[in-house]
């Protein structure tokens, strides 16, 4: 108490020290003490509110007790209760033995309450059936609205025993039952009136008309049935459960009726002994049906047309073209009959296999047609109408078999075709003269693969497209090229050293190997390479294939595995591009890549032979040396010298070679194997001829008229130019090893300085060279303007700056300064 005082005082001397710190501050005493005595009252005031709150919050808690002990006095007297009764009505003596007894009761009672509620409910269709039979005695209209509220009824029990995981299946089939007794007798009294009218204006011949008179009872006859459908059309999905399920749009009830003299007369025809019912001829039905849309379509569009526009006008269901357009509603009526004989038809022509082939190709004809000049999609709008192969070949699993009878039928076919005597020959007139040709075997197996393509075109679903590719065409064409590498293995193998010597095959067979039948065996190996590679990049590019791969492209990216096949499997069989962000791509990437290197080392081998022929066939030509013996010949004889003797093998090689690859190969392949044959000539040309041998005059012009021989048949095979590319440096090297000793300056010079004025004169009184044109022939063999040897040696030999400036002179383009030098030296004047 003491230090609470003391400190008091304190807190008030430091108070009084801050305040009263000056004189002056003494004259303000009097409010400082009022402005203390506000503060004194403010905190008493408050000081009073808080004790007033803790004395109310006091209290609630006291009264918030009472209530709590009040209620858990309460809830254990209940529970007491709660227990003798429990024990009373169980008899047990305890709890825990009373309450399993207890909910024994419970659910007794449940399921009493439940089958009072199937009672009432059962007590209801009663009556509404009740209902409509009383009515229907005195009128078929009057009995539509219990039907609907009785159809009602089943419906929504249709989707609560789909909720309780078909809690009750006797109640919805008692209660479909009544329904389907009831409407089949209302349907009964509807479909006569409308049969009377039927008869009346003579249905069916396909010229019946609805008379004026008769227009009202038509509508009317009509549009009972339609609304005796119309619950049905309204609440129920025609689905049969998953997305691989076929949804089948209802057939409405006028068009039922319509089509059953119809159904009559194609159950007769199609059916039992009669003549047009042929197992081998489904093309016979599937054309009475379209045959039955050209003519009924008129009475359809004429009469059906109007009454269906007047009484789903405004109602949910014309919002489904397959109800509200009358075609559409005539197809979806005739397609039952089609189904039933179909289905019928398939296991009877399931183990013969042409007769299955045959069937489904009509079938997806007939879809075709029904599709495309009918317009009809089935009430699927965009997606459109997958047709009835589609029905038979997904849902009811008849895909794997005729797959499966495809593929034998393309393999035979394949077999037949590989097996054919003129299988390797090769084909000049199937395609266009200037390009690349194939053998007849190629050319057949590409048709066989375009017609499997046509076969299966018409199919809807995407993974029996892929199927196909990947199980017919792809496995064919991995076949086809099996054979053609093996074709080629063989060769190489045949050809090679050890090959040889392992096989024992003779010289007279390796000559032919070596020869013209060995490289027609590589060009048919090439040409039939190079055929099906384009054909496969030109598949790629068409529509039918774009669209499956844009499909695969896209499902690879949704999901792991596409049907039985993993993305990578996929893949491997048709494109590494497959579910990659890479642009571009093509089924047949994979499968066309194979083809392309088997191209590209057919065309690397039929190079590789010529080229060891032509180094076989120059032997002898590279071992002669006549080029500094041979003596110059008349002047007249000097402008074209024979080609050399040993020139002849290679000259009548080439012949023959580059003009069978003329004939048999494209421009583009010809040439570049033309240039690889001509480098290798240049090569030795110049290694094993001008670098190793010298030369006088008469031998550089001996060379360089062997050289013109080379180039004349190989530019008559392959084309002009070609040759002489390739071998300009040996050209330009014999230009410059046939230079005249002394050009024409230096013979002017020295004909001057030994007194010829006369021949000078004559020269220059007619103006020019023409005039003695015939004795510069004789007297000196260089045309004006020429440079000699002497001049050329010496610029050549002087700097690379003089050399270059008179190789540009000479237009020798190709060689450069220090090939010139090494040239120049094989002159025999220049070689000391």
């Amino acid at each position: 108490m003491d230090d609470e005082l003391d400190e008091r005082q304190t807190r008030v001397a430091d108070y009084l020290d801050d305040k009263l710190q000056t004189l002056g501050d003494l004259t303000g005493l009097d409010a400082l003490l009022a402005n203390i005595h506000n503060q004194h009252g403010l905190l008493k005031q408050q000081l009073q509110d808080a004790q007033n709150g803790l004395s109310e919050a006091k209290q609630a808690s006291h009264n918030h007790w009472q209530s709590l002990q009040e209620r858990s006095s309460k809830f254990h007297a209940e529970q007491a209760d709660i227990d003798r009764r429990l024990q009373v009505i169980t008899e047990s003596d305890t709890t825990d033995e009373a309450t399993p007894r207890f909910e024994a009761i419970l659910d007794t009672l449940q399921r009493l309450d439940v089958a009072n509620g199937y009672l009432e409910l059962l007590q209801e269709i009663n009556v509404l059936s009740d209902e409509a039979q009383t009515r229907l005695k005195t009128s078929n209209e009057a009995a539509l609205e219990p039907y609907k509220q009785l159809r009602s009824l089943h419906t929504k029990l249709i989707v609560l025993q789909a909720d309780a995981e078909g809690a009750a299946p006797q109640l919805l089939h008692h209660v479909d039952l009544i329904t389907q007794t009831l409407r089949g007798q209302i349907f009964d009294a509807f479909s006569s009136d409308l049969e009377k009218v039927l008869k009346k204006i003579g249905w069916p011949t396909p010229k019946a008309t609805v008379p004026g008179h008769l227009q009202d009872e038509w509508q009317a006859a009509v549009g009972k049935l339609l609304e005796l459908q119309l619950p049905e059309l309204d609440g129920i999905d025609y689905s049969t459960g998953s997305a691989s399920q076929i949804k089948l749009p209802a057939v409405l009830l006028p068009l039922e009726v319509l089509v059953e003299p119809l159904e009559m007369r194609f159950r007769y025809h199609f059916e039992g002994d009669r003549p047009t019912n042929r197992i081998d001829r489904p093309e016979y039905f599937l054309s009475h049906i379209t045959t039955l849309l050209t003519d009924y379509s008129g009475f359809v569009v004429d009469f059906v047309q109007p009454a269906l526009l007047h009484h789903f006008r405004g109602k949910g269901v014309a919002l489904n073209p397959v109800y509200i357009d009358a075609t559409s509603a005539f197809i979806t009526a005739l397609l039952p009959m089609l189904r039933n004989k179909i289905g019928s038809l398939l296991p009877k022509v399931a183990s013969q296999p042409q007769l299955l082939s045959h069937l489904m190709h009509e079938v997806m004809s007939f879809d075709t047609t029904i599709r495309e000049e009918w317009r009809y999609d089935g009430g699927y709008g965009v997606e459109g109408w997958k047709g009835l192969s589609w029905e038979f070949l997904v849902q009811a699993d008849w895909f794997g078999r005729w797959l499966q009878v495809e593929k034998d039928f393309a393999l035979t076919r394949y077999q037949s075709i590989v097996e054919a005597p003129d299988f390797g020959d090769l084909d000049y007139e199937s395609v266009d003269p200037k390009a690349t040709k194939p053998t007849k075997g190629a050319i057949r197996v590409n048709d066989l693969l375009e017609t499997i393509t046509d076969r299966y075109r018409p199919l809807t679903s995407f993974s029996q497209k892929l199927r196909f590719v990947i199980d017919i065409q792809i496995a064919i064409f991995d076949k086809f090229h099996e054979r053609l590498q093996s074709n080629l293995e063989a060769y190489v193998s045949m050809t090679s050293t050890l090959g040889r010597t392992v096989q024992g095959i003779s010289k007279e067979q390796q000559e032919k190997l070596l020869g013209l039948e060995g490289l027609e065996t590589l060009c048919k190996t090439y040409g039939s390479a190079d055929y099906l590679e384009k054909a496969m990049r030109d598949w790629s590019d068409d529509v039918f294939f774009l669209d499956i791969w844009d499909e695969l492209h896209h499902r690879a990216r949704q999901a792991s595995n596409i049907g039985s096949m993993t993305v990578d499997e996929v893949a491997g069989r048709t494109s590494n591009a497959v579910g990659s962000d890479a642009e571009g791509g093509g089924l047949f990437d994979e499968t066309a890549g194979w083809y392309s290197r088997l191209r590209i080392r057919s065309e690397k081998i039929i190079t590789d032979t010529i080229n060891n022929n032509v180094r076989e066939a120059l032997r002898p030509y590279r071992n002669i040396n006549p080029w500094t013996t041979l003596s110059g010949p008349s002047v007249s004889a000097a402008a074209t010298p024979s080609p050399t003797a040993e020139l002849d093998a290679v000259v009548t090689y080439l012949t023959n070679t580059l003009g069978f690859l003329s004939r048999t190969l494209a421009l583009a392949p010809l040439r570049r194997i033309s240039r690889a044959v001509v480098n290798t000539i240049a090569t030795i040309f110049w290694d094993l001829v001008i670098s190793r041998h010298r030369f006088s005059t008469a031998g550089a012009a001996q060379l360089s008229a062997d050289l013109a021989a080379v180039c004349r048949v190989v530019d008559a095979s392959v084309g002009p130019g070609v040759a002489e590319v390739g071998l300009r440096r040996c050209l330009e090297g014999a230009k410059l090893l046939g230079l005249p000793v002394k050009g024409y300056k230096s013979r002017m010079e020295n004909s001057a300085d030994e007194g010829n004025e006369e021949e000078w004169g004559a020269w220059d009184a007619e103006g020019g060279e023409e005039s003695v044109k015939g004795e510069q022939n004789e007297q000196w063999p260089c045309t004006p303007g020429e440079l000699g040897l002497w001049e050329v040696e010496k610029r050549i030999f002087d700097s690379n700056e003089s050399a270059r400036e008179v190789l540009e002179e000479l237009n020798l383009d190709s060689l450069s300064e220090t090939e010139a030098r090494n040239v120049l030296r094989r002159r025999i004047e220049l070689g000391s």
